[in-house]
């Protein structure tokens, strides 16, 4: 007879108003979350991690937002990394993914944000979400918290 190690789920989500307050409060929630999980402010992880959320959730203000619906902000701790994901309620137009972010020109004031995602993001993509709307999803590797979340082998 072997038993089975239990797994401990590392999972946050919120629903938030598709406001400018909501997308901050989205970032302060995101770094208290990862600071509950052991990572601190001011590491690579949460830096990258708060600077991510910033830019999904600002997005999902600005160019997913319906009136009276909110966006969700949903992080988990999967193997080795930090998944963030932002979905939000319009369906259309659907942002550039991986491999297709274009560099804005260098006076525009605005275009940023999916780079800095680009950049920062080990890995993201973007989700339809049904029936409407769309999830941009996220990782960020933390290797050096890998340990303290993988399950132990089992007892033999």
């Amino acid at each position: 007879m072997t038993t089975q190690p239990t797994a401990t789920v590392h999972t946050f989500s919120q629903r938030l108003s598709p406001t400018p307050r909501g997308a901050r409060l989205a970032r302060h929630l995101a770094l208290n979350q990862l600071h509950a999980w052991g990572i601190p402010h001011g590491s690579d992880a949460s830096d990258a991690v708060a600077v991510i959320v910033a830019e999904l959730a600002a997005n999902a203000v600005t160019h997913g937002r319906v009136p009276g619906r909110d966006f969700e902000l949903r992080l988990s701790l999967v193997t080795g990394s930090v998944r963030i994901e932002v979905t939000d309620t319009r369906s259309g137009p659907r942002p550039p993914g991986p491999g297709a972010v274009r560099q804005p020109e260098a006076l525009a004031d605005s275009g940023r944000g999916l780079v800095l995602v680009d950049t920062l993001a080990d890995r993201w993509e973007v989700l339809d979400r049904a029936p409407l709307g769309k999830t941009v999803r996220a990782e960020v590797d933390v290797p050096r918290w890998l340990s303290r979340f993988q399950v132990p082998p089992p007892v033999r």
